[in-house]
């Protein structure tokens, strides 16, 4: 009787052990989630503003057609880039780059940096990048949070069998991390 009792006792302890475990990588995945949906809303925030930041510059600086080009295929670009953290990070450097060159051309027209539309736009955009760069670190936390938790015993054993597996960080590629050389 005593050693059924000390099975029953060991069975609903690992039955929680798992359940637990279960709950806190579900857990963890939809927080994955939310966060990459906090980073898609601030990148199509920054895609809406673009195409007003282009016209307001189109009006000063009509002649740097291969600047305001690159921004519009830019944009394009992260429009279509695939869903995941590799493909919008690729697309949105590229974006990055182009619009540095655009606010680069504020510094060489006077009349433009003084333009009342082109330095709000220009405001939001920022302000709309430093949420960026919030949500990518929050995605980047959750999926460390996660990744870790796919690695530690006891969840370690089940997780695979579960199809539960690593996601991927939201990373810069190497040449967004150096400045855009702008020539005049």
């Amino acid at each position: 009787m005593i050693v059924l009792l000390l099975v029953i006792v060991v069975v609903v302890v690992v039955v929680a052990i798992i359940i637990g475990a279960y709950n806190g990588l579900i857990r963890r995945r939809n927080q994955i989630e939310n966060a990459w949906s906090q980073i898609d809303v601030q990148l199509k925030r920054r895609l809406d503003l673009i195409p007003n930041l282009v016209e307001t510059v189109k009006g000063y600086a009509a002649h740097e057609r291969e600047t305001l080009e690159a921004v519009i295929n830019a944009r394009n670009a992260a429009i279509q880039a695939p869903d995941t953290p590799a493909g919008q990070a690729g697309a949105n450097n590229m974006l990055e780059g182009a619009l540095g060159k655009l606010f680069a051309l504020g510094e060489a027209y006077p009349d433009l940096k003084a333009n009342q539309n082109f330095l709000q736009l220009q405001e939001e955009l920022t302000a709309t990048e430093g949420r960026v760069a919030y949500s990518r670190q929050f995605y980047n936390d959750s999926v460390l949070d996660y990744n870790n938790k796919l690695e530690q015993f006891p969840t370690v054993l089940f997780a695979k069998a579960m199809k539960f597996e690593r996601r991927e960080y939201f990373q810069a590629e190497e040449a967004a991390r150096t400045s855009p050389s702008v020539e005049f």
